[in-house]
């Protein structure tokens, strides 16, 4: 029995070698993966620092805000904006906890709220028909193969690729001729149509095996059965990530409330935090705190649909 185990304890070159090289690539793994912690660490820090800033900021007093960032926002006698001479006190704990920022957005200045319901009543139709005309439009580009299509799809692209500043001028002309400028249909009817969701769903339905519809086909199925019964409920992933986008996209939007809508009681809370004066700063933080959360809760509540919907390659799951 002892031979055995001196046997055993008895260890080759090659053996020895092969366990010090195991070692060594497992140490190697280990710093390799605290390295890369750290540095995502640090990313992570520098991305959420604004806004933890923001929500605690949201609770300071005017007069702690002023102190500490009103040299930022400072104006001299000509309207201009003054020189900061010292340096501007980054605070992130208020020395006292003070709700009267949101008490004036909430019950004292009705303002902002409005302001808030008019970002949803812009958004939300947005989000909801532009899945719509996206999941019939795409279902037609996946269903169906043609020259013609082809070439409306690739005029989809294109458009896709252009930033919205290259369109605003078409779309302010095109609302003016239809007579819906200064109204919510002109930011409305644009986002609608826009190519974004119909590229993503078309790339994601082109992926679902023609197999899957041909047994449908073969079982008396029709058109409306297989794109209600079968596409939808494998692109509901897809569909979840798409909205998600859409809402977080126009929930930011800037450019087109300014341009197409003249009358500022119709402008969203997003138009609000792009023109922060003096007298707000305090009121901008708290604002700017109650606009993040719709977005933060929509990614929360469809976080593991936005990660299926891009991993996902199309088929049936077992």
């Amino acid at each position: 029995m002892d031979d055995r185990k001196n046997s055993l304890k008895v260890q080759s070159p090659a053996e020895k070698r092969a366990r010090k090289n195991s070692r060594k690539k497992q140490r190697r793994l280990l710093v390799k993966t605290a390295l890369i912690t750290m540095f995502a660490a640090c990313f992570a820090v520098l991305f959420l620092m604004p806004i933890v800033l923001t929500v605690t900021n949201s609770f300071m007093s005017a007069s702690e805000i002023s102190a500490n960032y009103g040299q930022v926002f400072a104006t001299s006698d000509t309207g201009g904006k003054t020189y900061i001479a010292s340096k501007v006190n980054l605070k992130f704990i208020p020395d006292m906890v003070s709700f009267s920022q949101y008490i004036t957005v909430l019950f004292k200045s009705p303002e902002y709220l409005f302001k808030f319901w008019n970002s949803v009543i812009l958004v939300v139709p947005i989000v909801i028909f532009q899945l719509l005309v996206a999941a019939g439009a795409s279902y037609g580009f996946a269903r169906y193969r043609g020259r013609l299509k082809e070439i409306i799809f690739f005029v989809y692209i294109i458009l896709m690729l252009m930033p919205y500043q290259v369109t605003l001028v078409p779309n302010y002309l095109v609302s003016e001729w239809l007579n819906i400028l200064d109204t919510r249909w002109a930011i409305w009817l644009p986002g609608i149509f826009s190519p974004f969701a119909v590229f993503l769903l078309t790339k994601y339905m082109r992926r679902i095996p023609e197999s899957v519809m041909e047994a449908a086909q073969i079982d008396g199925a029709g058109e409306w059965q297989i794109f209600k019964s079968i596409c939808m409920p494998l692109c509901k992933g897809a569909l979840c990530s798409v909205a998600i986008l859409i809402f977080i996209d126009y929930w930011n939007m800037v450019e087109q409330p300014l341009i197409l809508l003249s009358d500022s009681e119709m402008h969203p809370l997003s138009v609000f935090l792009s023109k922060i004066n003096e007298g707000e700063v305090g009121l901008a933080f708290a604002v700017a705190t109650i606009y993040m959360v719709p977005p933060i809760l929509v990614f929360l509540y469809g976080e593991d649909y936005l990660v299926e919907g891009i991993t996902y390659q199309g088929g049936i799951k077992g």
